[in-house]
């Protein structure tokens, strides 16, 4: 449970923080939106994790696209935009067998929908800014893989309880991989490969 909470409070970090930490300017709300969504994905948990053990796979994060030490600003909010896209587009819909509570499920896409809102004016200021769509494909590339084999592992597992429950702790993770990504978003010159 420690670790559950620690994922949680990562993704808070990692979507949240002050006014304007991506260079533009995000809704007074997004914080409070960041720990809504992370309230409502601790929710969705139908099973304990621990059942699941034997249905564990290692989905190969591509931790050096977040990793941001040599990603320029608007390459960064990329990667969180997709990161966020990815996972909306994961998200079981009504015609779902997922054991889930389709409520939550619906209220956690409508936040993740908002945050993408958010993101895309940041992505169009700092793409004018700093590059073109082209400088975006490569880290971008590497998180569709990535979402791509979870895909893959959901429809081998025949979409089981047990494996919509290692995404749901897979996705907490990836968010909490992105926690270094922001930090460096934060900094005050720009340059997200500054130290």
């Amino acid at each position: 449970m420690a670790l559950l909470l620690s994922l949680l409070t990562a993704l808070v970090v990692f979507s949240a923080g002050p006014g304007g930490a991506l260079g533009c300017d995000l809704p007074q709300d997004h914080v409070l939106l960041s720990r809504e969504n992370l309230e409502l994905l601790n929710q969705m948990s139908t099973i304990s994790p621990f059942f699941c053990l034997k249905d564990r796979r290692d989905f190969r994060f591509p931790r050096a696209t977040v990793d941001g030490t040599q990603v320029q600003k608007a390459q960064a909010i990329a990667v969180l935009h997709e990161m966020l896209q990815q996972v909306f587009n994961l998200l079981p819909t009504e015609n779902s067998s997922v054991t889930w509570n389709m409520t939550l499920v619906n209220e956690l896409r409508s936040g993740l929908h908002q945050q993408l809102e958010d993101l895309d004016t940041c992505l169009v200021e700092e793409m004018g800014e700093e590059g073109s769509a082209l400088d975006m494909q490569g880290p971008t590339r590497a998180l569709k893989r990535y979402f791509q084999g979870i895909r893959l592992y959901l429809k081998e597992k025949e979409y089981s309880d047990c494996a919509w429950e290692v995404v749901r702790v897979e996705i907490m993770g990836s968010f909490s991989s992105t926690t270094a990504l922001q930090e460096r978003l934060r900094n005050k010159d720009g340059d997200v490969g500054s130290p």
